[in-house]
This record gives C-alpha cells, sequence and structure tokens, in this order.
C-alpha cells in the first residue's frame, strides 16, 4: 500500500522540555496537544510520522520506555505554531507501585493544571481497543480542570496496518462501538490517518 500524499508539512520539529512533573516545564508559549496511550501501542512511531522526523521520538521495544512528560515544538508550512507533549505509557505491569502511582500524578497533575493545553490525543491498538484505563483517562479528561480551556478528546486507533485493508473498517467499528465516539484509524507504516488527524488537531487548537 503506498503513502497518501502529504499535504501538511512540517518545516520544524525538536525536543525542547522534559520534566518528571508538569510544574518544573517551561511556561507554555503556544497551545499544546498531549499524547496519551497503553504502553508500545505505537504513540513514538505516531509521534515521528505526524512531526515528519525519524527518530525524533525514541522508540523501543521495552514497555513504559518514556518515564517523563517530553515536550516538542513543532511549526507547519502554513504558520501554525504548537507544542506536541508526549505523556509516559501507562498499563505496564510489570511497573512497581510507587512508579503507577508517579505516573498518575504526574499525568493527572500535568492535564489538570496545564495552561495552553487544548487537546489530548487518546491512543489504543486497534487490535486490542478500547479498555478500562482507557475509559477512565477519558472520564478523567471530562471532569474539571484548575485551568481553563476544554480539553478536546481525540480518539486514534493505532496499527491499522496491522488488520490489512479488509479487516480495517469492522476493527474501527468494533472501536466505535466501544468508545461511543469514531475514531481515527492510523498506520506510522502506511501514513493512514496522517491527514485526517492533523485535521482534528487544527480544529482543536484553531476552531476551523
Amino acid at each position: 500500500m503506498s503513502k497518501p500524499e502529504i499535504q501538511t508539512r512540517v518545516v520544524h520539529a525538536a525536543f525542547v522540555a522534559g520534566a518528571v512533573d508538569s510544574l518544573q516545564l517551561p511556561p507554555p508559549t503556544v497551545v499544546e496537544v498531549a499524547f496519551a496511550g497503553r504502553s508500545n501501542v505505537g504513540k513514538s512511531s505516531l509521534l515521528n510520522t505526524l512531526m515528519q522526523r525519524k527518530g525524533l521520538v525514541r522508540t523501543s521495544n521495552t514497555p513504559g520506555c518514556t518515564r517523563q512528560l517530553n515536550v516538542f515544538e513543532v511549526r507547519c508550512a502554513d504558520g501554525l505554531n504548537l507544542n506536541f507533549v508526549d505523556l509516559p505509557g501507562y498499563g505496564w505491569a510489570k511497573r512497581s507501585k510507587s512508579e503507577k502511582s508517579q505516573w498518575q500524578g504526574m499525568i493527572e497533575g500535568y492535564l489538570r493544571r496545564r495552561a495552553g493545553l487544548r487537546a489530548v490525543a487518546v491512543l489504543v491498538d486497534v487490535r486490542r481497543g478500547v479498555e478500562e484505563e482507557e475509559r477512565q483517562l477519558v472520564d478523567f479528561l471530562r471532569g474539571p480542570r484548575e485551568a481553563s480551556g476544554a480539553i478536546e478528546i481525540i480518539l486514534v486507533a493505532t496499527k491499522v496496518d496491522k488488520v490489512g485493508a479488509a479487516g480495517k473498517k469492522p476493527a474501527l467499528e468494533v472501536v466505535r462501538a466501544k468508545a461511543g465516539v469514531k475514531p481515527i484509524g492510523f498506520s506510522a507504516v502506511t501514513g493512514d490517518g496522517y491527514e485526517e488527524l492533523w485535521a482534528r488537531i487544527r480544529w482543536a487548537v484553531l476552531g476551523k
């Protein structure tokens, strides 16, 4: 399968900050979009694909590789300027209770207090679908915030290339039925969903 033509061109993408507490991050000077998902859901590959950079976000076969909030500045050819925030992967059973507690405090603090946060892309593996931890995260995102502004929730079903062309539509329908919202099917291998995800991001940060 050939990759679709890319319309959204990224002219600059770079890592700017990382921290284990949102209060340690520099003040946001532009709007932010965060990316959350279970370990090994393909979050790093998705971010590299969106930013059109190979290896900018480190990928690993070891679950739970990301242990901090990582901020990347992104600028597109049409002038769109925003930050992507890579949140630590969750759902890794081998993590200790203290590590899981630290993750929860780190993520909840960021999501509840971060000014400038406009959207959170919740990633699920299309083959596993929406599980309890994803449902809990969505419920949390729909709750009250200390910072002003509502958060747009973008559901992304990754690795759609793994189910094949014939299996893509029914697999996405299963995710939609469980989540109650339509997911964006995405593949870092084929580029499926690239423009659709960028369109949702633009709508969330620009309202158009």
